[in-house]
């Protein structure tokens, strides 16, 4: 299969990223974050989520931060919702579209979200009704599909089933999370082999984390099979609170320096991606979070 003409970078690192983080990031901060990214070229940033600040402090401010961004036309500004109450506090901020999440491992959805996967995904029944009569679009995230930290391999066809429920329920994309970060090349072909049965490559989306180093070349082999969308992290921000060991997703930088070097368009600008990469960088007391950063010593 050929490669694709263009790649849809999916920011996730003002939500997945800075979630994880243990320094507090101010809503200002938040705010010039989410701007950089959009003024570097980002067509679709996750600014926030709207989830129960006891679980996710990180989050309690979204939506101050989407009150206070600068919005460009155009650009989608997402915000993760886990039910309708936080659906409509999204939708109340101002959010472009909204994403929902399940797990495709039993032990991962009890750990995560204290119920089962078949009533993670009857939660979202109101949602996806409220969504549809309000136009609103929704985006479906399913974690641990390469591999779970409690139960081991997670086998494709799990990963088909939740991804095929979530799409039948009017998901309009499906990104497919290595959570934890396990996966390799061969493995995520045969699983987008797999998946696309039920659910077109053009629906589904990549969301890697390199835990194991192996990030970029799953992202690649994803490419052979016809994926054009990916999820990444300014800087490789993020990580899984309930996935020990597992390191942030792929930062942003690294995915784009891939892409353009096998001719690949994205409308995103490297040089000015790497400045709002280091400002947060910055905030968080931290030194270059991706290998391209590393590499040119910004």
């Amino acid at each position: 299969m050929t490669l694709p003409e263009r790649v849809r970078i999916v920011e996730v690192g003002p939500r997945d990223g800075l979630q994880n983080e243990k320094a507090t990031v101010s809503a200002q901060d938040k705010i010039a974050l989410v701007n950089g990214l959009v003024e570097a070229g980002l067509g679709y940033v996750e600014v926030g989520s709207f989830v129960s600040p006891k679980w996710v402090p990180q989050m309690a401010d979204s939506g101050q931060v989407f009150a206070g961004i600068a919005r460009q036309p155009g650009v989608v500004y997402a915000a993760l919702t886990p039910n309708l109450q936080g659906f409509e506090a999204a939708v109340a901020a101002g959010a472009s579209e909204v994403a929902v999440f399940a797990a495709a491992s039993e032990a991962f959805s009890q750990k995560n979200i204290n119920c089962s996967i078949a009533d993670s995904l009857r939660r979202f029944e109101p949602l996806m009704e409220k969504a549809n009569q309000q136009g609103i679009r929704v985006r479906g995230y399913v974690s641990c599909v390469l591999g779970c930290p409690y139960e081991g391999a997670v086998a494709p066809d799990k990963v088909r089933e939740v991804s095929t429920a979530m799409w039948q329920m009017g998901c309009y994309e499906i990104s497919l999370g290595d959570t934890i970060g396990v996966g390799t090349p061969e493995q995520a072909r045969r699983l987008i082999d797999n998946v696309s049965r039920d659910v077109a490559r053009e629906h589904l989306a990549g969301h890697f984390h390199d835990t194991y180093g192996q990030a970029i070349a799953n992202i690649y082999a994803c490419l052979l099979e016809g994926v054009a969308v990916f999820d990444s992290s300014i800087g490789g921000l993020g990580g899984c609170p309930y996935a020990m060991g597992a390191s942030g997703n792929v930062a942003t930088e690294d995915v784009l320096y891939l892409l353009n070097g096998l001719g690949i368009e994205t409308g995103i600008d490297l040089n000015r991606l790497l400045q709002v990469s280091r400002r947060i960088m910055d905030v968080l007391g931290k030194g270059a979070g991706s290998r391209v950063a590393r590499a040119r010593a910004i």
